[in-house]
């Protein structure tokens, strides 16, 4: 049933000469066959940053803020149950204290008990905090029933947020998002904590200006090691200014400067910081943030993000980690439930172009991860589907696409072709959510798939591996693997390097279980590689072709390198 992966390599771009300063011969190839066309845009800097008064809305935003730390009035963050979110809401806070607020506190949605964002159910319970205006993180476009309900109340409301607008925007005092229709910010791509820290960079400006900014002025750059971190792992394209913005991050957290509960997650996944990448953000990182929203409660995730006692970070983070080790436990045996599903579907020997997955007994919180790792597999978009509750009949359902396909954009077709089928929806071009009532599972799959079917080249449903060809045998170094590891970020839409070649096994083994270790031959040298999840139950062959990462071995430590195979096939014959 997995469709067959191809290796193509990436076309190479125009490295000219004089444009990028000292950087070494191998990244510029690797940054200009990514679009960059120089150092000021393969490693960005934050003078490079588009100004916040180009954001819609921003005027608006920071005089409600204003007035609000000069009146001493209670401001809530409200975030999301994200990682996104909880990055946006512990950033909002912390500046907010910084910029001179002395009365914030901060509240997140329950997945289980409330639903998406500012939700009616929600605003209820924030009544007890006496709110003067609420601020929405990561969330608050499309939550119109939550805003007019916290509006009735007599409070203000601003919303800061990224995902797309509806056909109509919520009764909000302000909206910042630079993805409403005609916002002039050029930098489309931000993820909500992006959007936030904008805003507080305004404010600063706005209170500097009215002679009331905090003395000494606050350095709002110690809180890029949250945006880092939230614009990784809400997966939104790395341009060129959030890759300012995550570089910017990243430089603090190896330093060791980093918010505590930033610090005591990297020791628990076993991350050094000194050495810390993009890619360690996404699969260490980020999960453990997440895991809290996805199985228990964002509140201790996001108390971890706020807590500067080293020694109770480490105690949060530790509870972090348990209930990510119990998140991976149940999204491995939903993956296995979907897997044998799909095994016992008769699909007339071709997949359709986009597959909906459901199960009564799966966890709301992990259908994403469960449609992540079926259209990774099967390259098609998936939308994976569970109870919103316990023997509900609403379902939560967690899309994942492809590239050529823009998720959010196909649901707003279904919703204009079949008004009221799907009663909430939104997200981004390859991540969306939405509910639907059970009853209306079956149109809806038979909706999409006719939507997808016009949306998307048939051509997009080959899976590739976009190579960036080979390294020169003299690549094949410690040096050269540091290079790759620190000359990104590396990310969505501006991908880790990845190189292709032909090689002989020398020798093999299973290690972990199910990982290939290998032993490699080429260009006259024995070469490391491991394959991680790659013993099939059968030994490799004895020619084949990798698609591989150059990594540095810390656990052999000194010189060492490896290459980290994410797909190999076989070769016959010789050169």
């Amino acid at each position: 049933m997995t469709p067959p992966r191809r290796i193509r390599r990436r076309e190479a771009g125009q490295a000219h000469d004089g444009e990028w300063g000292t950087l070494p011969p191998l990244l510029r190839r690797l940054h200009a066959a990514r679009g960059s066309r120089g150092l000021h845009e393969a490693q960005p800097r934050l003078a490079q940053l588009p100004p916040p008064e180009l954001l819609g809305g921003i005027a608006h935003a920071v005089a409600l803020l204003e007035a609000a730390i000069t009146a001493d009035r209670h401001i809530v963050v409200v975030g999301d149950f994200d990682c996104d979110g909880a990055t946006a809401c512990a950033l909002g806070v912390r500046g907010l204290r910084l910029l001179g607020a002395r009365h914030v506190s901060h509240a997140v949605p329950n997945r289980i008990v409330h639903g998406y964002g500012l939700s009616p159910g929600l605003v209820e319970e924030l009544a007890a905090l006496r709110p003067d205006l609420l601020v929405t993180v990561d969330h608050g476009i499309a939550c119109h029933a939550g805003i007019a309900a916290a509006k009735a109340k007599g409070w203000q409301v601003l919303v800061t947020d990224h995902h797309l607008p509806g056909a109509g925007l919520p009764p909000a005092d302000a909206i910042v998002n630079p993805n409403l229709p005609g916002d002039p910010f050029p930098a489309k791509a931000l993820a909500g904590v992006g959007v936030m820290f904008y805003v507080l960079l305004a404010l600063r400006r706005r209170l500097r200006e009215a002679g009331r900014v905090p003395v000494p002025e606050p350095d709002l750059s110690t809180l890029l090691d949250l945006v880092a971190v939230g614009t990784v792992a809400d997966l939104v394209p790395l341009d060129v200014t959030n890759r300012a913005l995550v570089g910017a991050g990243l430089r603090r957290l190896r330093a060791g400067q980093g918010c505590a509960g930033l610090r005591a997650l990297a020791e628990v996944a076993g991350r050094d910081l000194a050495t810390l990448a993009a890619a360690d953000i996404g699969h260490a990182i980020a999960p453990r943030i997440n895991a809290a929203g996805r199985l228990e409660d964002m509140a201790l995730g996001i108390e971890c993000l706020l807590c500067d006692d080293p020694a109770r970070a480490r105690a949060l983070a530790a509870t972090l980690d348990a209930i990510n080790a119990e998140r991976r436990s149940v999204q491995q045996q939903m993956v296995d439930e979907a897997e044998a599903a799909l095994a016992r579907i008769a699909f007339d020997g071709e997949l359709p172009p986009v597959l909906c997955l459901f199960d009564p007994e799966w966890h709301p919180g992990v259908v994403g991860l469960v449609a992540s790792r079926i259209k990774e597999r099967l390259h098609r978009p998936v939308v994976a589907f569970a109870p919103a509750e316990p023997g509900s009949d609403t379902l939560r359902g967690s899309a994942r696409s492809i590239p050529g396909l823009h998720i959010r954009d196909a649901l707003a077709a279904v919703d204009a072709r079949h008004p009221g089928l799907i009663p909430r929806f939104g997200g981004h071009a390859m991540a969306a959510g939405l509910s639907l009532p059970q009853a209306a599972l079956t149109p809806f799959e038979a909706a999409l798939r006719a939507e997808v079917e016009r949306m998307l080249d048939p051509a997009a449903l080959q899976a590739e591996l976009l190579s960036d060809g080979e390294l020169a045998p003299g690549e094949f170094d410690r040096r050269h693997a540091e290079l790759l590891r620190d000359g990104g970020p590396w990310g969505q839409g501006y991908p880790e390097p990845l190189f292709d070649g032909v090689f002989d096994v020398l020798d093999w083994r299973v290690v972990g279980e199910r990982h290939l270790k290998l032993e490699l031959a080429a260009h006259g040298r024995r070469l490391a590689a491991i394959e991680f999840g790659g013993w099939a139950g059968a030994a490799p062959e004895p020619r084949l072709r990798l698609a591989y990462r150059l990594a540095p071995d810390d656990w052999r430590g000194g010189e060492a390198v490896q290459l980290v195979v994410v797909h190999r096939e076989p070769v016959a014959g010789t050169d």
